[in-house]
Order: C-alpha cells, then sequence, then structure tokens
C-alpha cells in the first residue's frame, strides 16, 4: 500500500532555508521511491486553519517512507530549514477501494 507525507507548513521565516532543505532534500526523497504530488500552490481554505505551504509526497510503501524520514541524508537536509520553520508533518498509508 503506498504512504504519503503530508506537511502542513503554519510558518516559514526564512525562504532561503526553505528553498535550500527543498533542494538538498528532493534527491533524498526520489532516492526511497517517492513522487512529489503537491508541493506549494495557489489553494484556498474552506475550514480550520490556513497554512501558507502545503506539501505531498507519495512513497512505495510506508516503511520506505519512515526510512526515507529517519535517514541521515534526509535529517541533514531538515537540519537547514527547521530552527526556522514551523510545520505537522504526518506519513499515512493509503489504502484502495478496489
Amino acid at each position: 500500500m503506498k504512504a504519503y507525507w503530508i506537511a502542513l507548513y503554519k510558518r516559514i521565516d526564512s525562504q532561503e532555508n526553505i528553498n535550500n532543505y527543498g533542494e538538498k532534500v528532493t534527491k533524498v526523497l526520489k532516492s526511497y521511491g517517492a513522487k512529489a504530488l503537491v508541493r506549494g500552490g495557489k489553494f484556498k481554505t474552506l475550514e480550520g486553519e490556513d497554512y501558507p505551504r502545503t506539501v505531498i509526497w507519495e512513497f512505495p510503501n510506508h516503511e520506505q517512507a519512515i526510512k526515507c524520514h529517519d535517514s541521515k541524508e534526509y535529517q541533514d537536509g531538515w537540519a537547514l530549514a527547521k530552527d526556522t520553520t514551523d510545520r505537522n508533518l504526518q506519513i499515512v498509508e493509503g489504502f484502495s477501494t478496489e
């Protein structure tokens, strides 16, 4: 079953830091089989809190998503932005109705 990283960014204090993070970790995520589905873009909040940025990555499975997150390469990349960024990050397993 596929899995998804869903990142809801509450606050980004440094666009430079988040850009550096994105540049570094994109290669890492892809090396774990991830595919970007949503990376910012136009949005409209219909209910709940307003988040300035939403990012969703699709992974082949839950285990790969966790391995990626816990990898030294990803954590080194996240270190570039974590002090100037506040976000919610969840790894969610998908499902099928078929």
